[in-house]
């Protein structure tokens, strides 16, 4: 099942969704295992430490420490995991605006993270984007 590639296409055809919650960044030592029943939207191993991005309360509930109070906004069109550029654009469209994000990439969509009271704000970009990508 092949995403797809072609920029423009991918532009005009996203349709961001805002998920609801605050997620959060968190860390746990090389080594140490996730907590068990934590429920994290990402995992990734890096030589230093796990990192993890979770609902704000799981974390809290967990004992976590965390960082970066974001909203997760996924961008659903299924973009293959070759297309050049896609994240690219979005990302200079948000950094345009003074705005830091957090782009993960999975097998159907992409995601973003941005800052929590920025997520109105960020979803109003990406539909503009969008939009101007159909014309």
């Amino acid at each position: 099942m092949a995403g797809e590639t072609d920029l423009k296409t991918l532009l005009a055809s996203m349709t961001p969704q805002l998920i609801a919650g605050i997620h959060v960044f968190a860390t746990l030592p090389a080594g140490v295992s996730v907590p068990e029943g934590l429920e994290a939207v990402m995992l990734f191993r890096e030589r230093e430490g796990t990192t993890l991005i979770l609902l704000e309360d799981e974390a809290q509930a967990a004992g976590l420490e965390a960082v970066f109070r974001c909203r997760m906004i996924t961008l659903n069109i299924h973009s293959s995991l070759e297309a050049v550029g896609f994240l690219a654009a979005i990302t200079a469209r948000l950094a345009a605006a003074g705005m830091g994000v957090n782009p993960v990439s999975a097998f159907y969509h992409d995601h973003l993270f941005v800052p929590a009271d920025r997520a109105e704000e960020a979803m109003r970009l990406l539909r503009e984007l969008a939009a101007e990508n159909r014309t």
